[in-house]
């Protein structure tokens, strides 16, 4: 059996769960999410916990047990802390601003780039150089910012571009005569 699909999922105090035919739905201060259940996991409720058992011996439900543990274990984080992702602006005149759930971009490009954002995410901008991304659904927040990264990719040579806060950028070095 899966390592993680054999720990039991705490749901804190403030989290309601449900389980409806073939859904599950996590409600909690930060929000609500629901997810489709797997046919090849069982998951049982009980005393402020969830467990998930494959349904048969197949390694597709073994994996699969696995995964959707850390699937909801995700959606309980998400409806009480939330997920946050943080870029940063790195170039000369780059720089950031959030007007409620549009972000405006000035990264080099002759006109400025505006990204509005999905229902559930908010983004905000702290300095013009800086941009942090949080909503409940961490698959959401990790594909919004892709997509605003995906706009001025780091570039390898001098390292301008939209990066996200904890990346490294191998900077190359440039031809010599």
């Amino acid at each position: 059996m899966s390592r993680v699909g054999k720990l039991p999922v705490a749901v804190p105090a403030g989290v309601d769960v449900s389980i409806q035919g073939d859904q599950i739905r996590v409600q909690g201060t930060g929000g609500s999410l629901e997810l489709a259940l797997n046919t090849l996991v069982k998951v049982s409720s009980e005393a402020g916990r969830l467990g998930f058992a494959p349904a048969n011996d197949s390694r597709e439900a073994d994996a699969m047990s696995g995964t959707m543990r850390q699937l909801v274990a995700n959606m309980v984080q998400g409806v009480t802390k939330g997920f946050e992702k943080k870029l940063s602006l790195i170039g000369v005149g780059y720089k950031a601003q959030a007007q409620g759930n549009r972000l405006n971009l000035a990264v080099g490009y002759s006109h400025p780039v505006n990204k509005d954002m999905p229902a559930g995410i908010s983004v905000a901008t702290p300095t013009p150089t800086e941009i942090v991304i949080k909503g409940a659904d961490r698959q959401r927040v990790g594909q919004v910012a892709a997509e605003i990264r995906a706009i001025r990719p780091p570039e390898p040579y001098k390292g301008k571009g939209i990066r996200y806060a904890d990346e490294k950028i191998a900077i190359k070095e440039t031809k010599k005569k």
